[in-house]
């Protein structure tokens, strides 16, 4: 599966030490330049341990960088009210024809399903790295409610409740999963 990440769930992941699940998961992450800039080469200069671990992906050749000029972004997404890693990640997905976008924000969220691309967030990668059986049950609880707890994740704990007793109600109905 091709996919294209965002700041949110590569940063949320950093910070939860679990940005590796991204390889697990998915064949091909593609990241925007833009997204680089922001996650790593900013978050470094700010001293943030989870952009190191993101390096540490993109130079063992987990996740490939790739430029996004600004003047071969289509107006209507350069007008869009997103900042320039959403922009260019909506508009990398397309050009690209992943499978997946990855992104946190609502906004970005709608603007990538009005545009026809499927979208999955920091949440919706632990409950499937739970399907896949690469996270047990105990570990994604642990994880959500770490979101829950962190003031630098921006996951709503609203919607951290929400995946949380859905995953316990799905686990609850297939014990032997």
């Amino acid at each position: 599966m091709k996919v294209v990440v965002n700041a949110g769930p590569l940063m949320a992941l950093g910070k939860l030490g679990v940005v590796s699940l991204l390889r697990d998961l998915y064949e091909s992450i593609l990241l925007p330049e833009s997204v680089y800039q922001e996650t790593v080469i900013e978050g470094l200069a700010q001293g943030h341990p989870d952009a190191h671990l993101i390096y540490l992906e993109i130079r063992r050749g987990h996740m490939q960088v790739v430029p996004v000029g600004e003047a071969e972004i289509p107006d209507d997404i350069k007008m869009l009210p997103l900042d320039r890693g959403e922009r260019d990640t909506i508009y990398l997905a397309m050009r690209e024809n992943v499978d997946l976008v990855l992104l946190d924000d609502l906004r970005a969220r709608e603007t990538a399903r009005a545009y026809g691309l499927k979208v999955r967030g920091t949440l919706g990668i632990l409950v499937q790295a739970y399907r896949q059986n690469l996270l047990s049950l105990d570990e994604v609880r642990l994880l959500i409610e770490t979101i829950m707890i962190r003031s630098d994740i921006w996951i709503a704990e609203s919607l951290c409740r929400q995946v949380l007793e859905r995953l316990l109600v799905e686990a609850q109905q297939n014990p032997s999963e």
